[in-house]
């Protein structure tokens, strides 16, 4: 079941880029946060939509909110892409697709891709924005948006 805005954000843990259990309870409903679900590390789309995130991570920042990207990849290959573009935000690894389902990302390109999906939350952990789309950099513009409205 897909998540709408309006919802609270399902507690969930991961690991994080440094093999830490990241625990969405602790935090994520003490400041607003964007989560972003995307494809594949090193692709272009998201290696796009990584590096846009991370040229106006200040500004996310400066609007007290954090950043999380979520993919199906492993740690080892989060390091590689945290590494390789100089990411400053958390990368956390979902290889049983479990956050993608609570969340209810939806798959893409007629179930070939996983999804593109972007979430804004407040202070609350509750979904102020859902944006689905394939166009990666939008989503870092959409994400501003509405922070600036919620904050």
């Amino acid at each position: 079941m897909a998540l709408k805005v309006g919802d609270k954000i399902p507690r969930f843990t991961a690991k994080d880029t440094n093999g830490n259990i990241f625990d969405s309870s602790i935090g994520l409903d003490k400041k607003p946060a964007v989560i972003y679900f995307y494809p594949k590390d090193d692709t272009p789309g998201c290696t796009t939509q990584a590096c846009s995130f991370r040229d106006q991570y200040e500004d996310f920042t400066d609007l007290g909110a954090e950043v999380i990207g979520v993919s199906s990849d492993s740690i080892a290959s989060h390091q590689k892409f945290v590494s390789k573009h100089k990411l400053p935000f958390i990368l956390l690894s979902d290889e049983d697709k479990n956050i993608r389902k609570l969340f209810g990302v939806p798959t893409a390109l007629f179930g070939l891709l996983p999804g593109r999906v972007t979430y804004v939350t407040d202070e609350n952990g509750i979904i102020r924005l859902i944006f689905d789309n394939l166009s990666a950099k939008i989503h870092i513009e959409k994400a501003l948006q509405m922070l600036k409205k919620t904050v």
